[in-house]
């Protein structure tokens, strides 16, 4: 991560040293705001999962600012800096499922089948560096790296309507029910990254000399989770888009 984090710096030092002698000088500015929809996911489902049986979308927001740098009549650097909210909240039907919970007071870890809820929640400061095409006045696209710093993290959910398997799937069996006192819990919210970064693309229309509309896709490279979180077994990705309006500034 230190690696990453420095070629990125450094990436972002040479982008600035170009044409030094007036660097400020054609900058352009726009303000932001969108919402974003996705959420945190295995790439693939694995066996243990048999089905999402439902996906409720949070209420994810994210304002910016955005800064962009003409290189030539076609390419540029866009940056900036976002403040933003990702978040799920999904069912999903599971079997022989590795899980931590506790139950009645008492922490139990194994193999559980049956119903599962995890609810996602992250507010963090994203910073992209992106090469842009510009078409036209009106029409550009855009890709690279982001890096983001996660200042409120959670994860947590419920495992029930079902039982666990304590240790393996041989294991001694315990029946998790529905209600508070006979289902289990689960909050791995301290076990989660306070930086992650990933790929960014996305396109920009401005069909007025001021507004516009984007979307963008980020697709993370780090899972949420730090590298020695194994409760869940498969590296969990943020992978979001966002809609939104812009509005230049100069």
């Amino acid at each position: 991560m230190k690696k990453t984090i420095l070629s990125l710096a450094l990436l972002a030092a040479s982008a600035l040293s170009v044409h030094a002698g007036g660097i400020l000088d054609d900058l352009k500015y726009d303000l932001r705001a969108g919402y974003n929809i996705g959420g945190t996911m295995p790439m693939g489902m694995p066996a243990s999962i048999r089905s999402l049986d439902a996906y409720r979308p949070t209420l994810s927001v994210m304002l910016g600012l955005g800064v962009y740098k003409p290189l030539t009549d076609k390419w540029g650097l866009t940056t900036g800096l976002r403040l933003e909210n990702k978040g799920m909240d999904i069912d999903a039907t599971v079997k022989n499922y590795h899980m931590r919970i506790v139950r009645g007071g008492q922490e139990l870890e194994g193999m559980f089948t049956g119903k599962n809820q995890s609810e996602a929640v992250q507010w963090m400061l994203t910073m992209p560096l992106q090469a842009t095409y510009r078409f036209n006045d009106k029409w550009q696209i855009k890709a690279g790296p982001y890096l983001s710093y996660v200042r409120t993290r959670t994860f947590k959910g419920a495992a029930y309507d079902g039982y666990l398997r304590v240790g393996d799937p041989t294991g001694e069996k315990v029946e998790l029910g529905t209600t508070d006192g006979n289902r289990g819990t689960y909050d791995f919210s301290d076990s989660m990254r306070k930086l992650q970064w990933g790929m960014m693309v996305g396109a920009d229309w401005h069909f007025h000399h001021s507004w516009g509309i984007f979307v963008d896709l980020s697709w993370g490279f780090t899972g949420i989770f730090k590298g020695n979180f194994d409760t869940i077994e498969q590296t969990m990705y943020p992978v979001y888009g966002t809609v939104g309006v812009s509005y230049r500034m100069k």
